[in-house]
């Protein structure tokens, strides 16, 4: 029998870096559904575009998850494993910000990747829109949405069953991608594949600085702009009785941010909760701009997007503060915005009381959720009707949802363009026979 066959990519964002090691049988590459993952490694340490001043850090803190993919993949087969690295919205921030020292991260952890025995197709940054559509390729394919095998014993495009959209919250970007109802207004907004032999028009953007982590700096920043003279700043979001300190340094390292001319970096500020929802949800829309031209339907910033169509999979940063608050399966805005104004209401001391094992990100998810909610219901405009199809989802089929799946398959040619013939040489009766009895 072949041997399986194996695939390497690193997911660099921008807090931090994954390595996704898939798997699919030789020979069936085609089919869909059949690449799987088999192991998830979390690099220790920040995302590659916090090592602008130390290059070659960003190379050496991928070496141990190189190391845990050598005992996963067969030594014979190394050799001809892809390995891709794609960076998101960390380092398109830092190529705004320094663009030679951007390339020398990438050419840093280039150098460290080809340092291991397998074939590496390199390093580089993708654009918003390809992380929003790869997105949406992985989730689909997983579904199997894309292609399906038939009773026929033919492979074909699987009728009423309607591609899924995609909802991808990170650190530094959020990305929306769904099959439009109408045809787009703006050709910087389309996307379009050909997949199996369906033609797929698409809408992705991805919004940057708008992922959670640059979205709650902004916040941070907006409070303090409020009052800058001042070393305290009150935070409506973060819990009553909590207590930080940062530097105006700190709060103004980033291109999304941008620092009051008064201020002086080395200033150290006390960053004090009061645990206020409604003034919690009234600083995270002014980080907004809801309003559209007359004729024009947006999503925020004046950015074009039709409305919101079918179901849609919300992962990666959306997926997990829903679930640490239990909010994945609330039908309706209303239950999930009385939840959330709940927990924005407790003290800091009733939070740790209650969740001893949270980590470093307690004080945060009061100001995460409200964002979410206020990103998905204001500014993508889902509504009482839409909101019950959003699907809060980390994997399918024990595979991760994120761009890296959709990315390798497409560079490495696992979908291809043209639709499937029939690659399987069983009778019908006898398939009938076993997917009936995987269905049962």
């Amino acid at each position: 029998p072949l041997c399986p066959q194996y695939g390497l990519v690193f997911d660099a964002g921008s807090t931090h870096t994954s390595l996704y090691i898939y798997r699919w049988p030789a020979g069936k590459e085609n089919g869909t559904g059949i690449v799987s993952q088999v192991e998830a490694c979390s690099v220790q340490g920040p995302g590659i575009s916090s090592y602008a001043d130390n290059p070659a850090g960003a190379g050496a803190s991928l070496k141990p998850c190189l190391d845990k993919a050598m005992e996963v993949v067969p030594a014979e087969q190394q050799q001809e494993t892809p390995t891709y690295l794609g960076a998101t919205a960390g380092m398109r921030l830092l190529r705004e910000q320094n663009s030679s020292k951007a390339e020398q991260v990438l050419a840093e952890v280039a150098k460290a990747i080809g340092q291991y025995p397998v074939d590496f197709r390199g390093a580089r940054i993708l654009t918003g829109n390809e992380e929003g559509s790869f997105g949406w390729v992985t989730v689909n394919y997983l579904l199997e949405t894309l292609i399906k095998f038939s009773f026929a014993g033919q492979w074909e495009h699987p009728e009423h069953t309607e591609a899924v959209g995609a909802l991808d919250l990170g650190g530094a970007s959020t990305q929306i991608t769904f099959q439009p109802g109408v045809p787009l207004e703006d050709q910087n907004t389309s996307v379009f594949f050909r997949l199996y032999g369906t033609d797929y028009s698409l809408y992705s953007h991805s919004y940057l600085c708008y992922g959670q982590t640059q979205a709650l700096k902004m916040l941070l920043a907006a409070l303090h702009k409020g009052n800058s003279s001042s070393p305290q700043i009150s935070h409506p979001c973060y819990p009553r009785g909590y207590q930080e300190n940062t530097t105006t340094a700190k709060l103004y390292d980033s291109p999304c941010v941008q620092a009051p001319s008064t201020a002086s970096p080395a200033e150290s500020l006390t960053v004090t909760g009061t645990g206020d929802p409604a003034a919690c949800s009234a600083a995270i829309k002014d980080l907004f701009n809801f309003s559209c031209g007359a004729d024009q339907s947006c999503g925020f910033n004046g950015v074009y997007q039709p409305p919101v169509r079918g179901a849609f999979f919300a992962f990666a940063g959306f997926y997990y503060a829903f679930d640490f608050l239990n909010l994945t399966s609330l039908q309706s805005p209303a239950a999930a915005q009385a939840a959330v104004q709940s927990f924005c209401s407790r003290s800091w001391t009733e939070l740790l009381g209650t969740y001893p094992q949270a980590g470093r990100y307690l004080h945060s998810y009061c100001a995460v959720a409200t964002y979410i909610l206020t990103l998905l219901l204001e500014g993508y405009k889902f509504d009482e009707q839409t909101w019950s199809h959003i699907h809060f989802s980390r994997q399918v089929a024990n595979t991760d949802i994120g761009w890296t799946l959709g990315y390798m398959l497409n560079l490495t040619n696992l979908i291809p363009a043209e639709g499937l013939q029939h690659s399987k040489g069983h009778q019908p009766g006898l398939w009938a026979g076993a997917v009936s009895f995987i269905v049962l």
